[in-house]
């Protein structure tokens, strides 16, 4: 927890740190035709599993960990001895060779591994597509492994990744996991100081970039961040450069840069995977933090590799022909497990696209569904949020019909989104599987398993294998069915982050305050009577309106179920007389105009919904809401400008900067 996230958990006069007032009862079975062909087709067995997981972990999770290739099998799977677990002691794997080696030396050898579109469109709205298959892609990981040993890259060293969502990005990343560097993704959206800021704190003497990327259908000068960022990194030795713009001009430092395709022309196509023990480090991802500098979470190779694999292979469901799509950028924690480790180690065939939802029109995702039939397709809450506000008429226009399975990730979903999503994505016979996770936890945690577990529109549902989930009051003890609280996990689990880069105390002190054991998430939630999930946002993002403690996404929930509504952001700013007074930032859908009565009415709604406690006090009607390029909603920045109205926090991490300009001035 953050020190505001703790002071909250430790000042609350309830037993609840959370009131709840929201209840769904609408419960959609998974659809029969779907369940007969699924990997787990009954409750029956998702029970045996999940028991068998909980009291027999060390048996489960190495049945599981045998379905990867070891280059040594493992000693202990578990051992909880050090101060926190360790996995798969002994064991020496590499992760690369698990996504590409096992698959390209046998009948997947010629199956398209990704499937790459850039944002660019040509008049007739056709895009550059890239495929790779299997066997390729093996090949261009072991010539750009080949071409970091070069510039003297070895075992346990750092090298910074900061790329556009191209098909090169995922051939670095998996590089330097064949080579054992720890891989170090900086998202292509950071500007210069977050750059340097991560460059320097992972020591990393070699970086790996491009000239430029496309979003929304600007060019982003890459290299140019990189080069104002790098004044400021001295011990950065070396930069590969990658030309996804031929002829474009680019600054080349003498000594320094190194052109991609020179690399990789000069460099042999075989490179053996480096043996690497279960506990060595696979990676380091910076979050981007609410206060401070970034916290750089240490995630280490064998549990994460077996985690994601078994995870992807339940969640999603995989099967050899599916077309998979996740839609986050590979920057971040969800790119890491569900772009790229998780779907490749299961042999599926993995889509990536370049640049903005919004380009060249509004339906260009469903425009990349339709042409490449895509199967899976698990994206964030907000998008499907700004989905609805465009209207229906931009996801009619294309054929659907290859969907058959859908998730969401980044933050709890509203119920009517999730409706939405299920009626106008889904057709009303397609399982959606709301996940939660964080970047501390490396993989799913939380959610349905597709041909098993009815789903309740905004509940993650039930826990994953392994995981003990409990909700606990402030004195941690715990509470009982729909009683709101702080959300911990009790036992470890094989993808959990071992430590913060250079400051493991601080990763106790966070995560584990009253020692080995409880892994404190930070999130509030509640367990209904059925065992089912219901995450309530962040512990800092309770409001306590007349001792009243109440969690926003309820209060966002509400505003979104009033049908003028697209997307709702609440926060909480100071008040003498309440403690503190409900803010809501509102997003109408594109048909509805903003009124002065709207504003009330929706006030009314939001108490008749939950109560009067909850009736926001400031209503601001806005064209856009902050976000990361991930699709979060940045309510840090929001409570600022209600509490202050101004914005002086760290900014690094949005996607749009006239947002804020337009938040200041009022957004409407």
């Amino acid at each position: 927890m953050t020190q505001d996230e703790r002071d909250h958990f430790e000042s609350s006069a309830n037993d609840d740190v959370f009131e709840t007032h929201m209840h769904e009862v609408r419960l959609f079975p998974p659809p029969a035709a779907f369940s007969a062909q699924a990997r787990l087709k009954s409750m029956e067995e998702y029970d045996r599993l999940y028991v068998r997981s909980i009291e027999n972990p060390e048996e489960f999770w190495g049945d599981a960990a045998e379905e990867l290739e070891w280059f040594k099998p493992w000693e202990r799977v578990l051992d909880e001895s050090a101060p926190h677990a360790r996995w798969f002691t002994g064991g020496k794997l590499n992760l690369a060779h698990n996504c590409l080696d096992r698959h390209a030396r046998g009948p997947r050898r010629d199956k398209t591994a990704l499937i790459w579109e850039g944002e660019p469109c040509a008049e007739d709205g056709s895009a550059e597509v890239r495929r790779l298959t299997y066997d390729e892609l093996l090949k261009q990981v072991q010539r750009f492994a080949n071409v970091l040993k070069s510039l003297g890259v070895k075992k346990g060293d750092r090298v910074a990744v900061y790329m556009g969502m191209s098909p090169e990005l995922a051939i670095a990343v998996l590089a330097c996991a064949r080579v054992g560097a720890v891989h170090l993704v900086i998202f292509g959206g950071f500007g210069p100081q977050a750059i340097g800021e991560r460059v320097r704190d992972g020591d990393c003497g070699v970086v790996v970039t491009q000239d430029r990327s496309y979003w929304k259908g600007t060019k982003v000068g890459l290299k140019q961040m990189l080069d104002e960022a790098l004044e400021k990194c001295p011990d950065v030795r070396s930069v590969v450069v990658y030309q996804r713009e031929p002829g474009c001009p680019v600054a080349m430092k003498a000594g320094r840069d190194l052109w991609w395709h020179e690399g990789m022309a000069a460099a042999s196509a075989e490179c053996p995977p480096e043996w690497m023990d279960a506990e060595d480090p696979l990676f380091i991802l910076y979050t981007s933090g609410t206060t401070g500098k970034p916290k750089g979470l240490v995630h280490t190779t064998g549990g994460y590799a077996v985690q994601t694999y078994l995870s992807t292979k339940y969640v999603f469901d995989i099967r050899e022909e599916d077309v998979y799509w996740c839609t986050a950028d590979i920057g971040w924690v969800t790119g890491h497990s569900y772009v790229l480790y998780g779907p490749l180690q299961n042999g599926a065939t993995v889509l990536l696209y370049e640049g903005s939802p919004v380009w060249p029109e509004k339906d260009r995702y469903w425009r990349i569904v339709d042409d490449h039939k895509v199967t899976v397709f698990y994206t964030a809450p907000t998008a499907i949020r700004a989905f609805i506000r465009w209207g229906t008429e931009w996801v009619q226009a294309h054929d659907l019909s290859s969907l058959r399975l859908l998730g969401t990730v980044g933050e709890p979903i509203n119920p009517e989104a999730w409706v939405w999503y299920h009626r106008h994505i889904g057709q009303g016979r397609r399982p959606i599987v709301d996940t939660w996770w964080q970047s501390e936890t490396g993989s799913i945690m939380i959610a349905p398993i597709p041909g098993v577990i009815a789903t309740k529109p905004g509940s993650a549902t039930r826990p994953f294998f392994g995981v003990v989930p409990e909700i606990v009051s402030q004195e941690g003890d715990p509470l009982g069915p729909n009683q709101g609280g702080l959300l911990i996990i009790k036992r470890p689990w094989p993808s959990m982050a071992r430590t913060i880069w250079k400051n493991a105390e601080l990763y106790d002190k966070t995560y584990f305050p009253k020692g080995p054991g409880a892994y404190v998430t930070g999130d509030g939630a509640r367990c209904d009577e059925d065992g089912y999930y219901w995450l309530l946002g962040r512990l800092d993002d309770v409001i306590n309106v007349n001792g009243h403690r109440l969690g926003t996404v309820e209060i966002e929930s509400a505003l979104v179920g009033h049908p003028g509504v697209a997307e709702a952001a609440v926060v909480g700013r100071p008040d003498e007389l309440k403690g503190q007074a409900v803010a809501a930032f509102v997003t109408l859908k594109e048909s509805v105009a903003p009124r002065l009565e709207l504003k009330e009415e929706l006030r009314q709604w939001v108490s008749k919904e939950i109560g009067p406690m909850a009736r926001p006090d400031d209503m601001r009607f806005v064209q856009h809401l902050p976000k990361t390029r991930s699709g979060k909603i940045m309510r840090r920045l929001l409570r600022e400008l209600a509490t202050t109205g101004t914005v002086k926090g760290d900014t690094t991490a949005l996607e749009d900067y006239s947002v804020l300009e337009l938040l200041r001035e009022g957004g409407e």
